[in-house]
């Protein structure tokens, strides 16, 4: 299909000046890059451009029935619920995301959380920035116990394509791994247990489920008592699947051991966030950047240029609303 113009909306979302851009260029000829698009831009950047990349930049009803030259929609991202996707499919525009191209950065970053509160690297951090290992009358210092993770138990919500990468890191560590029945219903699976079970056992539980009706608010009060009381959440999935206060309340009350969290709900959090407080003990976040890897961006310029490739070429790729 003819394409000349393309405009990407939000490019500092995915691109810091660190990225090789070409693979855009090659795929078309013609492109406007906005680092920001406020609302009230979007329909005006828009005009005459026959293909739009967004990532975080919404695209509603009105907006795309406004653009009568747009030809494709595509998302730097996988999830797509910023763009109103039956409108898309009514004006005939396909909406292309793009898929695993962060699975080795998300693994690493859930890895590094949890080595991180496994060690205790930021509590020997802050001692020896404080003095404490030059005061010691010992050659260190053994305040915060350490663990290993051979021999402890990964449990794992959300069975993906990120989520069965992560058991197999674990499993590199000589970690036991358990997945959590599906949240979406179907036939149990012989190979997962209850959620109830898997919350009950493990000593570690990582989050990689979507963000849905059914997860919204999954890891509440209840659901973080469960837990053993030294164990730890890491989540790298989405903010709204843990009842913030709930976990500020659990790890304040020393009913949970540690949290690592790379996400909160809303982006970017309030100043006032109930775990952004100062006085939260083992908790690590971290700003939405287990995807950032400079590899994984550059990956998500080459899926965007694919995807723009084939519709060229009469073939939608990565199409989300048929």
């Amino acid at each position: 299909m003819q394409l000349e113009r393309g405009v990407f909306l939000d490019l500092e979302t995915l691109d810091r000046g660190d990225l090789d851009l070409g693979p855009l260029h090659e795929a078309l000829g013609e492109w406007t890059f906005h680092a920001h698009t406020p609302p009230e831009d979007v329909a005006g950047r828009l005009s005459g451009a026959q293909v739009v990349v967004t990532n975080k930049v919404v695209l509603d009803a009105d907006t795309l029935a406004s653009a009568p030259d747009l030809r494709l929609i595509c998302v730097a991202a996988t999830g797509t619920n910023n763009v109103d996707l039956e409108a898309a499919r009514r004006l005939g525009i396909p909406v292309c995301n793009v898929r695993d191209y962060a699975t080795a950065s998300v693994v690493q970053h859930v890895f590094a959380l949890i080595l991180a509160l496994t060690v205790q690297l930021p509590r020997y951090d802050a001692d020896v920035r404080a003095g404490a290992w030059s005061r010691s009358r010992q050659f260190c210092l053994l305040d915060h116990p350490i663990r290993e993770l051979a021999g402890r138990r990964l449990g794992i919500i959300g069975h993906g394509v990120l989520g069965r990468a992560t058991a197999q890191a674990a499993r590199a560590f000589g970690m036991e791994v358990v997945v959590a029945r599906s949240l979406a219903g179907g036939p149990p699976d012989p190979e997962r247990v209850p959620l109830d079970t898997l919350l009950a056992s493990s000593d570690v539980v990582s989050l990689h489920c979507p963000l849905t009706p059914q997860t919204r608010g999954l890891m509440d009060t209840r659901r973080l008592a469960a837990m053993p009381a030294d164990a730890l959440l890491i989540n790298t999935a989405r903010g709204g699947i843990v009842d913030a206060e709930a976990l500020a309340h659990a790890l304040r009350q020393g009913t949970l051991g540690g949290a690592g969290i790379d996400v909160l709900e809303p982006e970017p959090p309030p100043a006032d966030h109930p775990l952004l407080a100062g006085d939260i003990p083992n908790l690590i976040v971290t700003p939405h950047v287990a995807w950032a890897a400079v590899e994984s961006r550059q990956r998500m310029v080459a899926g965007l240029a694919d995807n723009i490739r084939a519709f060229r070429e009469g073939r939608p790729r990565n199409q989300v609303n048929p």
